[in-house]
């Protein structure tokens, strides 16, 4: 099968494997995992602030993100197809009791005057807004880039207005190689950022949320008390570890595999929005037939499609994929479109 579902997909190859059994371990909670206090070190200087936490899922680490910088009944501004309220299953209210309101779904194509028009200062009987949340690249935005002079200007207004403003960067890595940003330049941007090293970059397990090192250590606390203190899970880090030192450049071949498919299903009418990165979304809202048809065809010839909605499908390059793979999706994905 080729696997286009997603680029979490992936399995550790023999040298990430061979990191992994050779890790220097500790406990953690303790503070004394030597591979994990170097992966948190690493991650923290790559993006600029003084400290990072290891945990292991994206999930958890913007969670625990949100709830530094949003008390309990208050409010986060995020847009309404993020993936902190869309894929993590209302933790945001359960765990943080945090209110969340958003805006239109536009993907990377955010405009900062529509956020700076919904912060609500506090008083008035109001729920005043305390943090705006971006993703970076963007999930269910087709794996868009937010421009650069956009976030700045996000930034100024969150300064202007007293707000917090958090990075979900689970593939961030993908917009340092498409735009050529600086891992340090975003991070300067955000107060915390949420980082996986399990899309794309092809780790098992494994997310850091960074910041300063006041919050990091508030973090800790919030991480306990959602169950994510772990013991010697320095054989993790280790995972990602190498995969920041072995897997990042390479992002540039998912993209240029993907721009392969996206130019394969064009013809089509089915591409919902520019190809920059590793994902090609598909629209299908004009087709005879719902993403649902589509990925049962796709399966039945040998290629694994993600359904996201009735009429919105997904195919996500990675490095387990080869040239003969993406040779094959080519060959399929037009033949199911034509019905």
């Amino acid at each position: 099968m080729v696997d286009l579902r997603s680029d979490t997909v992936t399995r550790p190859g023999a040298g990430m494997r061979q990191a992994m059994a050779e890790a220097e371990v500790g406990d953690d909670v303790y503070g004394e995992d030597p591979t994990i206090n170097a992966l948190e070190r690493e991650v923290a200087a790559l993006f600029g602030h003084e400290a990072a936490l290891f945990a292991p899922t994206g999930s958890m680490t913007n969670q625990i993100a949100l709830q530094l910088l949003v008390p309990p009944g208050e409010e986060l501004l995020c847009d309404a197809d993020a993936h902190v309220v869309t894929y993590e299953v209302g933790a945001a209210g359960a765990y943080g009791g945090i209110s969340t309101r958003t805006w239109s779904p536009v993907g990377a194509d955010l405009d900062p005057e529509v956020v700076a028009a919904m912060i609500r200062p506090a008083g008035y009987h109001a729920v005043p807004t305390r943090a705006i949340a971006v993703e970076q690249t963007h999930n269910r935005g087709g794996g868009g880039v937010i421009p650069l002079p956009v976030l700045r200007e996000l930034r100024r207004i969150a300064d202007e207005a007293g707000v917090a403003l958090h990075c979900d960067g689970a593939r961030i890595w993908h917009a340092y190689v498409a735009d050529g940003v600086p891992l340090a330049e975003y991070g300067a941007l955000f107060d915390t950022l949420s980082v996986c090293l399990s899309k794309g970059l092809g780790a098992p397990v494994g997310s850091l949320v960074v910041g300063s090192a006041e919050k990091i250590a508030q973090a800790r606390v919030v991480r306990k008390r959602m169950g994510g203190g772990m013991r010697q899970a320095g054989v993790l880090a280790a995972a990602g570890r190498y995969a920041l030192r072995h897997h990042l450049d390479r992002l540039a071949t998912d993209h240029a595999r993907a721009a392969r498919l996206a130019e394969a299903v064009a013809p089509y009418g089915v591409l919902a929005g520019p190809v920059r990165t590793n994902i090609v979304p598909l629209d299908l809202t004009k087709c005879p037939f719902d993403a649902h048809a589509l990925a049962a065809a796709a399966r039945a010839d040998g290629v694994l499609v993600s359904v996201l909605g009735p009429r919105l499908a997904r195919l996500v390059t990675h490095l387990d994929l080869t040239d003969a793979d993406i040779d094959r999706a080519v060959e399929v994905l037009p033949r199911v479109l034509r019905g």
